[in-house]
């Protein structure tokens, strides 16, 4: 059995090469935005941003390529779960697969998913438009890349890779490592929960509370599945209408 110190030390440097980093930076922004002289309700948070817009093939390579680098924790989380008793005695696919990352059900999991991407993503927009019309949260701008004809499978791999990075670590991961350190379950959940809502308090308070609440849903419904793979199809989904939409909407709909 490894030590609990030994994970602790992996959880720590596993997060502080991804999402953990994420969220430290994300503390220093909403410090940023809230020692403004404007208000947060009327600062944008923008996503998916184009780099070089005179250059649309050196902006797509771009792109491709942040979306490749930022999967590379994922693979790292694959190969240490694939680790038993210090060594190495399996894939990083293998790795992968015991949090339920795979194609065994994949029907299954596109179902779960998407009534899980339903019920989250209607109540997220509803708190959402809570939170701006309370003043406390920014407006997110989701897709600003432009009119290039990479844009859309663009923003479908973006979404696709917060969906794997986002469920991979900071449930599957996250809660299989504090699980083997011996950690009470609603301790495990509510750090999961926290982290996620911290990586997204750069959007504002209403971005955290959202995102926290979120953390709860899914990390209850992986420890009931023990398969990530309905989390990532939900995430996926709910990012896909967000960038999309907010693509094809923006200046029509007033409170986008």
């Amino acid at each position: 059995m490894t030590p609990r110190r030994t994970l602790h030390a992996e959880v720590l440097v596993v997060l502080g090469l991804s999402l953990g980093a994420s969220a430290i930076w994300s503390i220093l922004r909403i410090i940023e935005r809230l020692t403004r002289a404007v208000p947060i309700g009327q600062q944008t948070s923008s996503l998916n941003n184009t780099v070089t817009p005179d250059r649309p093939w050196l902006d797509l390579a771009y792109q491709l390529a942040g979306i490749g680098l930022a999967l590379v924790p994922v693979a790292l989380v694959g190969y240490l779960l694939a680790q038993v008793g210090g060594r190495h005695t399996g894939t990083i696919r293998s790795g992968l697969a015991g949090l339920g990352l795979d194609w065994r059900h994949p029907w299954r999991d596109l179902g779960q998913g998407t009534l899980l991407a339903a019920a989250i993503g209607i109540s997220g927009l509803a708190l959402y438009l809570a939170a701006r019309a309370l003043g406390v949260n920014t407006q997110v701008a989701a897709a600003n890349l432009g009119e290039a004809w990479w844009t859309v499978p663009v923003l479908v791999l973006s979404a696709l890779q917060n969906g794997v990075v986002e469920e991979v670590i900071v449930v599957g991961y996250l809660l299989t490592r504090l699980e083997q350190a011996q950690w009470r379950v609603p301790a495990a959940i509510a750090v999961s929960a926290l982290v996620r809502g911290t990586y997204h308090l750069y959007q504002g308070f209403g971005g955290f509370v959202g995102n926290v609440v979120m953390g709860v849903v899914f990390a209850l419904v992986w420890r009931r599945t023990r398969r990530v793979g309905p989390l990532v199809v939900a995430h996926t989904l709910i990012d896909v209408v967000a960038f999309i939409g907010y693509a094809v909407l923006k200046g029509r709909v007033g409170w986008l």
